[in-house]
Parts: structure tokens; C-alpha cells; sequence
């Protein structure tokens, strides 16, 4: 029986974890999740599964919470705490050896750095952790399990294999809900369209990082982090089917790729289960018959500046990446509150990292202090 904690279990990894859970109930307990907002759902996931510890970033959402429990005898026991020091709580819980991280955002780095420290394997999808904070955190030596659907089929592809053995990391996207379209038909774009991802069920954040490619920006930084490898050596390709999930091209010009539908329950399982791999319980098997064609496309960068300038910040180093990572949760919650255009995005980012100056050799205070920096930055000029 392994014990698991869950940062972020409402948002959709978590949610996806906790299916996983459920159709695991031998193999998996989980002892601490986090919420937010979303109090009927976390309220319900806490009757489900009754961790012993349940931390609700907002205080005023805990209030609400606790009310919604005074009454209840089943939840006898269940300890509640809020903030940062909940977050942290929950990664660092004592009764736990895996800890997911699905929280979406930079909240996500302090909290996965307590609970490496504690000696947790992490089960990595907040992508800002690593984008963010690679550099402290792959100095920290922990065993780091990604369940990002790209770096999960890297993960994959590696095993047994030697870093020394590879050529380069080719990871795929499908290009989003505007794949193909110009330039020009996408000034006027409204969030509904940027919502509808073709291919995968993910939160609205990173489904509009999806949609500038802005997802695979930050995945690029991710890979370089986890995998130890330079970005001349990363390549994005579009794949629209999202049947491949990545690849790895060794130096005997071999390549190796991962394939399956869809489903971020696969890889997800694969953390939680490895070095092991169990049955897919509820999983649709890959059929290539039915999938039929699968088809590769070059990421058009001139229609989708996201990704060269994820590229561009990972190659200035320092703080950059952290600098870049912050422009861009500001501007995707502006584009959702209705407060911007699409290509205001990609925009105010290059006058991000234009403006920024970066510490050189970072440390954790450094890089909290480029996240406000370009938050505050952004938020000034948009305001212009």
C-alpha cells in the first residue's frame, strides 16, 4: 500500500489522480490533499477518500469548509489547515512516501522543495516548478517521477538507456485549438475558442498555454531540468493525433517513442506505480487501426511567438525562465477575464524578458523575487 499526498487534488490532474486511486484501492491510500476554490468538490473528495489532512489555500474558503463539516462525525479527526503553511503541510506530511504535485502556477515550487526535502518521490506535473526553479531543484537530488503526458513518455523512453546515449529530446503537441490558422484570423480570437482543446481534458490555464504553445515553451524549459540536457538539443514538433507522446533520438539514430490514447491517467499510474506497471483499470487500449494516419507538422513560431520565446529565456538562463514563467500566468488570467487580446500575450512577455535583469547564479529568494517583479511589471503595463 503506498501513501500518497496531493497537491491541487481539484484541479484536473488531481481529479485524474484520485480516478486513479479509486480504481486502485489496494495499492494506493491517500493521507493529504490541497484545494482552493472549489469547496463541494474538495468536501466530497475528503468523504471519499478521508485523508488525515486537508489544506485550503484560502482562508476564507476553509472557514466555509469547516462550517460545511462542524456537524459531520465522519469527518472526525481530519485536520484543516490554510495558506502557504497548508501547502506545505500537505508535502511534507509525514504518513506519505509520493507526493503529486498538480497544483497549476508558481505556488506549486515551495511546497514541492519541503517535501524533496523531506525525502518524497515527486510525481511532477506543476511544469512552473522546473521551469522556474530547475536549477535549485536538480541540485536537491530528488527522484522526480513527471507526469506530464511528454515527459512521462521521455521518462519512458529512457529507461535503462544512458544519458550519454542520446542524440536529442523530440517532444510532440498537437497544436492547439488554432493549429493552421494565421496570423491574421487570430487577432480577434476570443477565450471560448482558445478553450476548445481537440485533444486532451486540462484546466483552463494550461489549456490556453496549449493554444499559444506556450505549454510546450515551458515544457522545453521542464526537459532541460529534468533530463539534464541543453536546449539546442530539445526539439517540438506538432503531431496533431497526440497519439505519440514524445520520443528520444539516440546517437545510433534509433528513436523511441511512447504511444497511447489521450488519457493522462496513464501516466499518471506510471508514477505512481513505478518501476512497476499495473493494469490500466477503466483505460481504453490503443488502437492503431482505428487511429489510422498519424502526421507531423513543424510548430510555425512566426504565428506562435510563445514557444521561440520560452526558447529565448531558457538560453539567457539566471532568472529568465522565472521572469517569463510570471509574465505569462498574469497575461492568461487577464486573457480569461476578458481584459486582453490573444496576442497580448506573447506581446507583453517579450517586453518582460526585455526589461528584466536576471541574477546570474539564482537562488530560491531570487527567483521569488523575478516572479513579482514581472507580475508587477506586466500589471503596470497593461495599466499603461
Amino acid at each position: 500500500m503506498k501513501k500518497i499526498s496531493i497537491i491541487g487534488s481539484t484541479g484536473s490532474i488531481g481529479r485524474q489522480s484520485l480516478d486513479v486511486v479509486r480504481s486502485n484501492t489496494d495499492k494506493f491510500k491517500v493521507t493529504a490533499i490541497s484545494g482552493n476554490e472549489n469547496i463541494e468538490l474538495l468536501y466530497e473528495q475528503t468523504r471519499e477518500f478521508m485523508p488525515e489532512l486537508v489544506a485550503i489555500y484560502s482562508e476564507k474558503q476553509a472557514l466555509e469548509f469547516k462550517k460545511k463539516i462542524e456537524n459531520d462525525s465522519s469527518f472526525k479527526g481530519v485536520e484543516i489547515m490554510t495558506g502557504l503553511e497548508g501547502l506545505n503541510a500537505v508535502a511534507a506530511d509525514s504518513d506519505s512516501s509520493m507526493v503529486i504535485t498538480a497544483v497549476v502556477g508558481m505556488i506549486g515550487l515551495v511546497p514541492t522543495i519541503e517535501a524533496i526535502k523531506k525525502g518524497k518521490d515527486i510525481a511532477l506535473s506543476n511544469k512552473e516548478t522546473m521551469v522556474a526553479g530547475g536549477e535549485i531543484v536538480s541540485r536537491l537530488g530528488a527522484r522526480i517521477i513527471p507526469v506530464d503526458s511528454e515527459h512521462s513518455a521521455i521518462f519512458q523512453c529512457l529507461n535503462g538507456e544512458e544519458m550519454e546515449s542520446v542524440e536529442k529530446l523530440i517532444l510532440t503537441a498537437s497544436g492547439g485549438p488554432f493549429r493552421g490558422r494565421t496570423r491574421k484570423e487570430l487577432l480577434k480570437v476570443s477565450k471560448a475558442d482558445a478553450l476548445r482543446h481537440p485533444n486532451w481534458e486540462m484546466g483552463r490555464k494550461i489549456t490556453i498555454d496549449s493554444a499559444t504553445l506556450m505549454n510546450k515553451g515551458l515544457e522545453v524549459i521542464e526537459a532541460r531540468w529534468l533530463f539534464g540536457i541543453d536546449a539546442d538539443r530539445i526539439d517540438v514538433i506538432v503531431h496533431p493525433q497526440s497519439i505519440i507522446h514524445s520520443m528520444v533520438e539516440f546517437k545510433d539514430k534509433s528513436v523511441i517513442a511512447q504511444m497511447g490514447n489521450p488519457d493522462m491517467r496513464i501516466p499518471i499510474q506510471y508514477a505512481l506505480t513505478y518501476p512497476q506497471r499495473k493494469e490500466g483499470k477503466g483505460i481504453e487500449s490503443l488502437d492503431l487501426l482505428k487511429a489510422g494516419r498519424l502526421t507531423f507538422e513543424k510548430p510555425d513560431c512566426e504565428t506562435f511567438p510563445c514557444l521561440k520565446l520560452a526558447y529565448e529565456a531558457l538560453r539567457l538562463g539566471g532568472t529568465y525562465a522565472a521572469a517569463l514563467n510570471a509574465a505569462n500566468e498574469v497575461l492568461v488570467e487577464q486573457f480569461l477575464n476578458d481584459m486582453i487580446g490573444f496576442y497580448d500575450i506573447p506581446h507583453y512577455i517579450e517586453k518582460t524578458l526585455e526589461r528584466h535583469s536576471s541574477a546570474k547564479e539564482p537562488g530560491i529568494e531570487d527567483i521569488l523575487a523575478a516572479d513579482t517583479w514581472a507580475r508587477e511589471f506586466v500589471k503596470q503595463q497593461i495599466a499603461i
